[in-house]
């Protein structure tokens, strides 16, 4: 069997228990954005298991764009991402 290099731990240990893999991660050729998509970059970034820049480059973020994202999950959970609840928790 042959595994590919990759830079970084290619497993994580959630808080909750579950392991996150990068198999894990969307594709890189994701163009459609649901919150189960931007939650598990933004946990794959916050547990170490893609370094941040290297997210960025791959899925084509911006800083200010995934900072969004790590926001709204920070104050508001996943269903902050959504895009159906963006008056709900929006910041006035």
């Amino acid at each position: 069997m042959f595994l590919k290099k990759v830079d970084g731990p290619r497993a994580v240990t959630l808080p909750d228990g579950t392991v996150m893999t990068r198999a894990d991660l969307p594709p890189a050729t994701t163009k459609r954005w649901v919150a189960s998509r931007k939650a598990a970059v933004v946990r794959g970034v916050v547990y170490g298991l893609i370094g941040q820049d290297e997210a960025l480059k791959c899925y084509g973020l911006s800083v200010e764009e995934f900072q969004e994202w790590v926001g709204a999950i920070t104050e508001h959970g996943e269903d902050a991402l959504k895009a159906t609840a963006v008056q709900k928790y929006r910041q006035l």
